[in-house]
């Protein structure tokens, strides 16, 4: 049985256009795994240090048959083949950043993994991608994607281009 989730996407260091492409395009790779919609690519400027480039972001939707740690394990995998390093510093630039925002409506807390993610509600660059590809989407707490992207800010971020610009 597949299980819908939404994974977030992130770069900006490296080409963070290519980054994103090949990332959406290493998900599908997945075993047990398709990605079946994918928002936009979304302009913003960092969360935490300002010293450091804006980003581009993006959530995909996919259908998948693996339990929520072997994901986990799946993407952090692809983070590092695009070049991740994970560092102490928190918000810092990166190559690549995937985050399971929601895991079909299951709600966990296990100590590598929290779903939904903590900061959906709050993060405008996760929210309105979201939105773009699930505007009917109700979250585990009962709170719609619809009505969250209604009411945040957006802190300067803009849609740099269409789903259909950036996939193929």
């Amino acid at each position: 049985m597949s299980t819908l989730c939404y994974i977030a996407l992130g770069s900006n260091l490296n080409a963070p256009r290519a980054q994103l492409v090949s990332a959406r395009k290493a998900l599908s790779d997945v075993a047990n795994t398709h990605v079946v919609a994918a928002s936009g690519l979304y302009a913003s400027r960092p969360m935490g240090p300002q010293d450091q480039p804006d980003y581009l972001n993006a959530v995909v939707a996919i259908e998948t048959e693996l339990e929520p740690l072997s994901l986990l394990d799946a993407t952090q995998a692809i983070e590092q083949q695009h070049g991740r390093v994970r560092k102490k510093e928190r918000w810092g630039p990166r190559t690549l950043d995937l985050d399971i925002l929601l895991f079909g409506q299951q709600t966990l807390d296990l100590p590598r993994l929290c779903v939904p993610h903590y900061g959906l509600q709050e993060r405008e660059f996760v929210v309105l991608p979201l939105a773009e590809i699930a505007p009917s989407l109700v979250l585990p707490n009962g709170v719609s994607v619809a009505q969250l992207a209604n009411q945040i800010e957006r802190n300067g971020l803009y849609r740099r281009e269409t789903a259909q610009q950036w996939v193929s």
